[in-house]
């Protein structure tokens, strides 16, 4: 993946921007990843499923441990508990849309979506240099994806479900981006 340049104001940073920009990376990453190897599971009722969902719901305490250098405790917890609703919700979802619960599964999607806007407000108000609209546009495009992800893994047709899942990876890349130059911009310059 390369850095957007349209995205970034300099091409000069400090080797501990550099490891924030790479942690970043690898936390939205490991996002993308362990939701996948989630769907995975749950669709094939693999054995795997309990160990899956320990290291998918690691994720967000991973974030948490990163930014509560420039958040702090308080604030890092609070994104913590909201990216879990976030991870349960959508395993949820994932689990209904398989044994067929149309409504439940219409439910937990309105409510994933409104976690989905929790965060982008949370973010927005801990970072002014993050915009709360594009941060919802970014996590909406995610959880659409996301979700046609899981359904058409559920339907058995694979190589949709792979060929999306690169879109997934490409828009992991763009928050990861984002979040580290609304960082940059905050704390740096």
């Amino acid at each position: 993946f390369v850095l957007r340049e349209e995205t970034f104001m300099s091409n000069c940073y400090t080797r501990q921007q550099i490891y924030l920009l790479n942690q970043l990376r690898l936390l939205w990453s490991q996002h993308a990843y362990w939701t996948r190897f989630f769907i995975i599971s749950t669709a094939s009722d693999l054995p795997d499923l309990p160990i899956v969902t320990g290291r998918l719901l690691q994720n967000p305490k991973d974030f948490a441990g990163l930014l509560a250098t420039f958040y702090g405790t308080c604030s890092a917890r609070e994104l913590q508990n909201l990216l879990t609703e976030h991870l349960k919700i959508g395993g949820d979802l994932v689990t209904a849309s398989k044994n067929k619960e149309k409504d439940k599964a219409a439910q937990l999607k309105r409510q994933w979506y409104e976690n989905a806007q929790e965060i982008a407000c949370f973010l927005a108000e801990i970072n002014p240099c993050w915009d709360k609209c594009k941060w919802e546009t970014m996590l909406k495009s995610l959880l659409d994806m996301s979700e046609k992800e899981a359904s058409l893994r559920l339907s058995g047709n694979y190589a949709a479900d792979t060929e999306i899942f690169g879109d997934i990876e490409s828009e992991a890349m763009i928050m990861a981006d984002y979040m580290f130059y609304g960082i940059i911009q905050q704390f740096f310059c």
